[in-house]
């Protein structure tokens, strides 16, 4: 596929330590590590469905800085706008979590290279000039008053050229409060044009609830999600609003769906199909989701067949360890159209 659409990520790409197998932190002598981070795994699934994809940070320059460097460029991601400088990478770990015992994650990334980066690092206007679409989420502005006011000024510029620009809510309680998010979150949105939440993240980020629904027994109301779609859309005037709906049966197995609403084909809420998932590993499922709905939309595709491509391209990265979703586009087209049976391919 020709790279012709250019897309523009920002945010923290971390150093990623998990215990293996389904073992607990209490147990291991050894963690299996990797990279990840919410932007950095969106570039990397979109460069695997073919788009130009940047990724724009910060990393220190030592030798774990550049193995980071390295794993995005093994992926065909641009890293021409990441900045080399701070003393650290941002860590987390996890314990991945099976049956009725949750996954764990415990962040290590204060003082991180990114976290202290300052308003003049990035030249935002050549950054984006010639680029098509500009992806953030809610962890960026999460990690204080510095990246809050440089993703200000990337916002301004992104609007002035005329790229799309997609922000995926994400709100984390171990980063700041709802009280924090909310009165940062909410003066953002004027910026976006497509929304992309959880079953939570709307009411921590900006304050709206979803109403008759408990993702912790499993409980989603359709309808209530429907309305929540709207709500959103009409507050803030965005053009699309995307949400996941997670069924979550137990840490091994959810059901997994989404649900659109958007100026064109969608004036209703519509939802996916829906996917009764064995995970193997969770992490990244809401990245990838992203990154499916970005893709589809530079291939104009409507907001029903956006939305399908997105759900099936989550619902293979659950079956992937690691952060990053590294299926094709064939991959995903192929479960749309025969399901998940699952068989072997010989």
């Amino acid at each position: 596929m020709e790279r012709n659409h250019k897309v523009v990520t920002f945010g923290e790409i971390m150093l990623r330590l998990s215990t293996p197998g389904f073992n607990r932190f209490i147990q291991i002598n050894n963690f299996d590590a990797s990279f990840g981070g919410g932007e950095a795994n969106v570039a990397v699934s979109l460069a695997n469905f073919g788009v130009s994809s940047y990724f724009v940070s910060i990393l220190p320059e030592h030798e774990i800085g550049n193995a980071a460097l390295n794993r995005l460029r093994s992926f065909g991601v641009d890293v021409t706008y990441i900045k080399r400088g701070g003393e650290r990478i941002g860590i987390y770990f996890l314990e991945t979590g099976v049956s009725q015992r949750s996954s764990k994650v415990i962040y290590d990334r204060k003082n991180s290279a990114i976290s202290n980066m300052k308003t003049e690092d990035f030249d935002w206007d050549e950054i984006f000039s010639g680029k098509h679409w500009f992806h953030w989420t809610g962890i960026t502005p999460a990690l204080g008053k510095n990246a809050q006011d440089t993703l200000k000024l990337a916002l301004i510029a992104a609007k002035k050229h005329g790229l799309t620009v997609s922000c995926d809510l994400n709100f984390r309680n171990k980063m700041w409060t709802t009280e924090e998010a909310q009165k940062v979150m909410n003066p953002l949105m004027e910026y976006v044009d497509v929304c992309i939440a959880n079953e939570e993240d709307a009411e921590k980020s900006l304050g709206i609830k979803a109403e008759a629904s408990d993702v912790e027994s499993a409980q989603l109301s359709e309808e209530g999600y429907a309305k929540l779609a709207q709500i959103l859309k009409s507050k803030y005037d965005f053009d699309t609003v995307a949400i996941t709906l997670r069924e979550s049966y137990s840490a091994s197995r959810n059901g997994w769906s989404a649900l659109i609403h958007n100026g064109s084909d969608c004036l209703k809420p519509y939802r996916s199909t829906i996917y009764d998932i064995q995970i193997v590993d969770r992490v990244g499922g809401g990245d990838s989701f992203a990154a499916g709905l970005i893709f589809s939309f530079l291939q104009n595709k409507n907001g029903k067949d956006a939305i399908e491509f997105a759900v099936a391209a989550s619902c293979l990265k659950h079956t992937i360890p690691g952060d990053f979703n590294l299926v094709s586009v064939e991959e995903v087209e192929k479960l749309m159209k025969n399901g998940g049976s699952g068989r072997v391919e010989r």
